[in-house]
């Protein structure tokens, strides 16, 4: 998250989009940790109402609504793991967002799983039925094709070979904590997400799979822009 913070170039009392907010983390930690004004946006009411009780003290507006109807200004967006759910229709109308919600001297970060490869599937019967129904990555190529006339491209980080680490200390923390679940969810709910997690690190492992931090401006960083490592 830090990271992420550092890319963006945050400036004290700047007003963030955070697109697919999740559970709110990253909304708090740039709150907390850098004074901005954070809008975080989700579709999942559950996602929604915890988020609200954890940012509750802070300048964080979580607003539960789909991302095509957000139509106001922001000096930095950030996406992080929710393009992966847009799919390639829907490519245009979210890039067109972020084009009209950007501040001409913004900066966004997309952060993204993706594929560089098109001998590997975009999306996979398994995932589609037990993890991420519609679920679909995105070729490197639709993200270059998507941005073309419409941002510039700033930097592009791939971290694909870590997450296969970060993947396999889920495992083990699922593993050892699953004595406090396993009456709720039962064995088969285990194998499923054993095998979710470890096949996903070999993925990451193998460089199959991608995990990509992609940094936007609209018309180039005056002075130029250098990513933070």
């Amino acid at each position: 998250m830090d990271l992420i913070a550092k890319k963006l170039m945050l400036s004290r009392g700047m007003k963030i989009l955070d697109i697919g907010c999740g559970w709110g983390s990253l909304s708090k930690y740039l709150a907390e940790n850098y004074g901005v004004r954070v809008v975080g946006i989700t579709v999942s009411q559950e996602g929604a109402n915890y988020a609200r009780e954890r940012c509750s003290n802070l300048p964080v507006d979580i607003r539960l609504m789909d991302y095509r109807d957000l139509d106001e200004k922001f000096d930095r967006i950030v996406s992080v793991g929710m393009f992966e759910h847009v799919g390639p229709k829907n490519y245009p109308s979210f890039f067109d967002m972020a084009e009209r919600c950007l501040k001409d001297d913004g900066i966004f970060l997309l952060h993204t799983i993706g594929v560089s490869h098109d001998d590997f599937p975009l999306a996979d019967a398994f995932f589609d039925k037990y993890i991420f129904p519609n679920g679909i990555l995105p070729y490197h190529k639709h993200i270059t094709e998507h941005i073309d006339k419409r941002f510039v491209l700033e930097d592009w980080q791939n971290m694909g070979n870590d997450y296969s680490k970060t993947l396999i200390s889920w495992f083990q923390n699922f593993a050892q904590n699953w004595n406090k679940i396993e009456s709720t969810y039962g064995d088969k709910f285990f194998r499923l997400w054993k095998y979710y997690l470890l096949m996903g690190a070999g993925c990451f492992k193998a460089r199959r799979l991608q995990l990509w931090q992609v940094v936007l401006s609209k018309n180039g960083i005056d002075g130029g822009y250098y990513a933070a490592r």
